[in-house]
């Protein structure tokens, strides 16, 4: 699908059918609008600021929640880091705007529906969601939480990129480098995580050693 085809409605073209190769992705979670007979229990409900996009989550609790530094995140959102929570694709139901999301892939620069990549509200530019292949990636601050109960079900686990931070957070919580588990931990991590990261890396470099 080339950039032309792409409307600033976000229907990239389509001009809100249902039907065509280029519109599959609407009858796949977690775009696929759950039938009103399937047994999803409505947990929270979310919008953009415009209130044009609505949806649904089942899910008590986020498979996981961080707050991201890269530069990419700053930029996009235009702040100095990104609150992220990780959910299933059937997780998700969309109620309105489900014709009026909009596309950018971040590697290409390309508003087209490739994966990774970042869903947002056509109209307000809202961020919506990251979408990557196997799981979304939401952000709570488009969530209407009830109580403080279940803000506190967002809590972040862990810091990434944190070393590329405008902003110092001295919470305590694990501080990486780079990707989570994929490269060091910096300033007030939890010396816990220091020590079994040590740990886990000296396993993997004996087994390595090991093996021929």
């Amino acid at each position: 699908m080339s950039n032309a085809t792409y409307n600033a409605n976000g229907d990239n073209g389509d001009q809100g059918s249902t039907e065509g190769e280029l519109n599959q992705w609407k009858h796949r979670p977690p775009y696929r609008v759950h039938d009103k007979a399937e047994d999803f229990k409505v947990r929270y409900q979310g919008s953009c600021h415009c209130g044009k996009v609505k949806y649904q989550l089942s899910r008590e609790k986020p498979l996981d929640a961080k707050y991201c530094h890269c530069t990419t995140c700053q930029k996009i959102h235009g702040s100095p880091f990104q609150w992220a929570a990780i959910f299933h694709k059937d997780d998700i139901n969309f109620t309105h705007g489900h014709h009026d999301l909009g596309w950018y892939e971040s590697s290409e620069k390309t508003c087209v529906h490739k994966l990774p990549c970042k869903v947002s509200c056509a109209y307000c530019r809202t961020p919506i969601m990251d979408e990557g292949r196997n799981m979304i990636l939401l952000f709570p601050t488009l969530i209407d939480f009830k109580s403080p109960e279940d803000r506190k079900n967002f809590d972040i686990s862990c810091h990434m990129f944190y070393g590329r931070r405008v902003l110092d957070i001295p919470d305590g919580k694990p501080k990486w480098t780079g990707i989570n588990d994929q490269s060091d931990l910096i300033e007030d991590s939890p010396q816990d995580a220091v020590n079994d990261l040590k740990r886990k890396r000296q396993e993997e470099n004996e087994k390595n050693d090991k093996d021929p």
